[in-house]
């Protein structure tokens, strides 16, 4: 399964390859073009570092099965020879062609047999004279051993086999059958593994590491994992890139070497993070702990997702990537969220929900209070309202209602009402919001012509001092049309309140207040005319149904 996740991990990074030489190929800007064949290189280096550690690390391929896979490897990275290659094969006639001998080494170098014996058999038949050393050849190619994947031999059968068909080339070398033609003496030499004949071909084989296969392909097919280290001097370059050091790190079995260059060489931690969690899901990196307590995975995983953090979009997927750093993750996630730019309401939303999930109470509150601030400033009091709701903050939700209540005043209409009238359980938050709530309510009895209900509601309100008392002569006023209604809504209990409730506003001023405003005075004489009348209307109605 962990070998199925390496493959589809290389599928997507070669996807990415391709996309990019066709941006490349496809643009006319130079810089464009050097930009896109810049990534390609990138790229494929990438490929080809998490092929190898595929083959040596996830799938762990033991002698035999693993020259193949090697081979498999070099077959598709090499492929500064596939033009000459495709030159040679579409020519009229190939055997005739100047670079067909090159085509036949390279098929030789990179072990295949099969499409090298084909190219030789058009030789054969354009020079009849070299015919018997093409049969030998031939034979020879046919007849060499390979580890096969399905193969029921043991190593040591095969390593017989090797020995035997070795020792047959070598004969046919010592008895000159090829002198007369250079060409096949030359693959003869190679198929013997003879240094000399392959470094003769190193315009070919164009790679150290192609010339590590090739070479044990014909002088070690047998080779074991932990053998590769002893052939990889001959390798070696005197001054190796990045990409060789990481490759020679892999070879020989050093996996945290090949994590720490490929951190040093690449320009992010997208490959070291994820090439570093599949090992250690194939529990390769066990021992290896990092001196301030997180695993190299993790340390690797929160340095790629704080990245992520940093891009507009990119952020949603850090998310991910933290919540799989069982240490440090949730800490890491905590600090980027704070820092994330609620440029609008939509991105709060999804912050909020990522929070939510989490149960970031903490950090729920903080974004619900910095989105109530900005729509407050905004003059829009709904959403203000809402947020903080959200938040749990009684004394922001008491500022905001505080300011429904005097646009109520001063236009004589609720705004935002179906937020109002849709608070439920909410409006519990503050007082001053179960007023805001109530009192909407009220209005909205009084419309549905409800007066009885209405009517105790107000008082309720008054009664139970919850109405901020500047709001005290706007709900006295209220009561005006229900006590000059046809029909008696007060009883003589809920007038003497209502009294009460008008001397008590009255009695907390002082004379020079009471008098400097006429509105306020006509008001107040209007109430208490309305209350009498009132009153002496229930006290005549309540005394008649006492009478009956």
């Amino acid at each position: 399964r962990l070998l199925q996740v390496s493959k589809n991990y290389r599928s997507v990074i070669r996807a990415c390859m391709e996309d990019m030489h066709q941006a490349a190929t496809s643009t006319r800007d130079p810089a464009l073009h050097s930009q896109y064949s810049t990534q390609v290189s990138i790229l494929s280096a990438m490929e080809l570092i998490w092929n190898l550690c595929e083959i040596l690390f996830v799938e762990a391929a033991g002698a035999g099965p693993l020259l193949l896979r090697l081979l498999d490897w070099v077959r598709l990275h090499v492929c500064d020879v596939d033009s000459m290659v495709r030159e040679v094969m579409s020519s009229e006639n190939p055997a005739k062609h100047e670079l067909f001998w090159n085509v036949v080494d390279i098929f030789v170098l990179q072990g295949r047999m099969d499409e090298a014996r084909h190219l030789l058999s058009k030789e054969a038949s354009a020079n009849p004279t070299s015919v018997n050393m093409y049969k030998i050849l031939d034979d020879l190619m046919k007849k060499m051993p390979v580890p096969g994947l399905g193969n029921t031999q043991t190593l040591t059968e095969m390593e017989l086999k090797w020995q035997h068909w070795h020792e047959e080339c070598q004969r046919y070398l010592q008895d000159g059958t090829f002198a007369s033609n250079s060409h096949m003496e030359s693959i003869c030499k190679i198929l013997l593994g003879d240094d000399d004949a392959i470094l003769e071909k190193k315009e070919l084989i164009t790679t150290w590491y192609h010339f590590l296969v090739t070479r044990l392909l014909y002088s070690h097919p047998t080779v074991k994992p932990m053998e590769l280290r002893m052939d990889l001097f001959l390798g070696r370059e005197s001054s190796p890139e990045s990409l060789d050091t990481i490759l020679m790190a892999a070879f020989e079995f050093e996996m945290h070497q090949v994590i720490k260059e490929c951190s040093i060489a690449l320009s992010n931690w997208w490959f070291v993070a994820h090439l570093t969690d599949l090992l250690d899901h194939c529990k390769l990196l066990q021992s290896h702990n990092l001196y301030f307590g997180s695993n190299m995975r993790e340390f690797l995983l929160l340095e790629y997702a704080s990245g992520l953090f940093s891009h507009h979009s990119l952020w949603q997927l850090g998310v991910d990537y933290f919540d799989h750093c069982p240490e440090y993750g949730r800490v890491y996630l905590e600090l980027h969220i704070e820092r994330i730019p609620l440029n609008t309401e939509q991105k709060a939303l999804k912050v909020l929900r990522i929070c939510e999930q989490r149960q970031m109470h903490e950090q729920v509150r903080s974004i619900c209070k910095i989105m109530a601030m900005k729509a407050l400033r905004n003059n829009r009091l709904g959403s203000a309202l809402s947020w903080s709701i959200r938040a749990k903050d009684a004394a922001f939700a008491t500022l905001i209602s505080d300011r429904f209540l005097k646009d109520y005043s001063e236009r004589g209409c609720f705004s935002d009402l179906d937020l109002i009238d849709n608070l439920g359980p909410s409006m519990l938050l503050s007082d001053r919001l179960t007023f805001l709530g109530k009192y909407r309510e009220f209005h909205r009895l009084y419309g549905e012509k409800r007066f009885s209900e209405a009517a105790k509601l107000l008082l309720l309100l008054m009664t139970a001092h919850i109405a901020p008392c500047s709001f005290w002569m706007t709900l006295l006023t209220d009561a005006l049309p229900l006590l000059e209604q046809k029909e008696v809504i007060f009883s003589a209990e809920q007038t003497y309140e209502l009294m009460r409730c008008l001397e008590d506003l009255t009695a907390g001023k002082s004379d020079k207040q009471k008098f400097q405003d006429d509105v306020e005075t006509m008001k107040v004489e209007m109430l208490r005319l309305a209350l009498a009348r009132n009153l002496a209307r229930v006290i005549v109605k309540e005394g008649t149904l006492e009478g009956s």
